[in-house]
């Protein structure tokens, strides 16, 4: 790290003085922490050969948390200062009162460091990073006469957050982020399509800005945006589905793995609640979560409670047998945290959230797998989606999606969105495939209104008995 790294220890607060007060807050609760963060992030945009955005946005604060039971109060502040943790304590104890809770063990300690701490932003000038944009933008065009617009985004930061606990226990964590996209719009005969690819990761912008690496980005954009060219309007009706690896991961981080968060099942409200130790998948299906993994997008040497990650099984060989805990819930529900407490911000309450969640490979071939298709769709790209936590039912829309009628693999469709639920769709599962493969790192998660950086990832699926949405033939 540079002189500049964030130790409000040793600038801002007097680590006595704050401890003091935190205890002085969890007095009689059963847990609480201190989180303190700074965080700075920039993005540029160039579209149709402009620069449209250049941001640089930085922020600092601090939350203060005390929990009793089910219930947590917390308050926040952007001013660091002794004065603003007292009337943050004061506030924070208003919901836990003065009743006699246990205060609960710390976590463990851990020196485990799954990323550089490195500044990604500090990778290449700002003028380098435009100069980079212009020649993504130049080799794309170059590389198809149809090509009419290009945007491509460079984006990076920096997540730093110490956590001081009521024991005394201090833990800190920087977190780099980088991304780089490119879309494409094309025209052929007055019809326009587009395609996108991008990703990132826990590193920094030098492996992004190699010309080695974007240009087979803004290929794979193209590619896409070709495919869509030639689209033709999506089938309607059930019909069973193979999804590729990767990237379609996202349907199970959506309708099964917001099902199996500790909060959702405590309170009964996730499909999943109550069938710990039963089947609820096909043989052969085994689910994590895995916040270890080095580098990736939903990785966490801690989580915002303090609890080091961890590579949680969630369903194996068809059998619940794990759900994603942070520190209040898994106490609630007698288990342990299993490092999946996570916030947005310092501004935001921690809550049980996934970090990189993926199905484990198979044996099967996922050409026979395809061959195996007598009238169905063949899902490589997906968009948006919707998923109703409590009983498990989703829409997905398909941004590269092809009809499969005996085995072969026909022309690309527009307009496909899979209708379903989480529960059924894992029963259904015929044939999982040898090809697993973790997305690009594009993923974000919503809940409650937070947003925090996730991963997903799987190998090619046989799924039965799917709704597909689009244009009846």
């Amino acid at each position: 790290m540079t002189d500049t790294a964030f130790r409000p220890f040793d600038n801002l607060l007097d680590e006595g003085k704050a401890l003091a007060t935190l205890r002085q807050a969890v007095a009689g609760a059963d847990d609480g922490e201190l989180f303190l963060e700074r965080r700075r992030s920039e993005a540029l945009v160039l579209d149709d050969g402009r620069v449209k955005t250049a941001s640089y946005d930085a922020s600092e604060g601090f939350g203060m948390r005390a929990v009793r039971g089910e219930v947590a109060g917390y308050a926040h502040s952007t001013e660091i200062s002794e004065q603003a943790l007292r009337r943050a304590a004061e506030t924070a104890r208003l919901a836990v009162g003065d009743g006699g809770g246990t205060l609960a063990e710390a976590p463990r300690g851990t020196n485990t460091r799954l990323y550089s701490d490195a500044d990604p932003m500090l990778d290449a000038s700002f003028a380098g990073k435009i100069d980079a944009l212009r020649e993504i933008d130049a080799f794309t065009r170059a590389l198809d006469p149809r090509v009419v617009q290009v945007s491509a985004t460079i984006s990076a930061g920096l997540q730093e957050i110490e956590i001081l606990r009521p024991e005394g226990l201090r833990l800190r964590d920087v977190r780099p982020m980088a991304r780089l996209n490119i879309s494409v719009i094309v025209e052929q005969n007055g019809r326009r399509e587009s395609g996108g690819h991008g990703g990132g990761g826990r590193f920094g912008l030098r492996t992004l800005l190699d010309p080695a690496h974007w240009q087979d980005t803004a290929r794979e954009a193209l590619r896409v945006a070709l495919v869509n060219l030639d689209a033709v309007p999506a089938p309607a009706g059930m019909m069973d589905i193979v999804l590729g690896p990767g990237w379609p991961g996202i349907l199970l981080h959506e309708a099964i793995g917001h099902g199996l968060e500790g909060d959702f099942n405590r309170k009964g409200t996730s499909a999943f609640a109550g069938l710990m130790g039963q089947r609820i998948a096909a043989p052969g299906v085994t689910v994590l979560d895995d916040g270890t993994l080095p580098d990736r997008r939903g990785s966490i040497s801690v989580d915002d409670e303090g609890t080091p990650s961890n590579r949680t099984v969630l369903i194996e060989d068809g059998i619940l047998v794990g759900y994603m805990q942070d520190r209040q819930n898994a106490r609630l529900m007698g288990t342990e945290s299993t490092g999946n407490g996570r916030r947005e911000s310092f501004a935001h309450i921690p809550m049980p959230r996934m970090t990189n969640t993926y199905m484990l490979a198979g044996t099967e071939d996922p050409a026979a797998m395809v061959a195996d298709l007598r009238d169905g769709i063949y899902a490589v790209g997906f968009g948006g989606g919707q998923v109703d936590i409590t009983n498990g039912k989703f829409v997905f829309s398909c941004t590269e999606a092809y009809r499969v009628q005996n085995g072969k693999i026909g022309a690309p469709v527009k307009g496909a969105t899979l209708i379903g639920d989480g529960a059924t769709a894992l029963r259904n599962i015929r044939a999982i495939g040898n090809d697993l493969r973790l997305d690009p790192g594009i993923g974000n998660c919503g809940k409650a209104g937070q947003w925090v950086p996730v991963g997903v990832g799987q190998p090619s699926l046989l799924i039965g008995g799917l709704t597909v949405g689009g244009s009846a033939t």
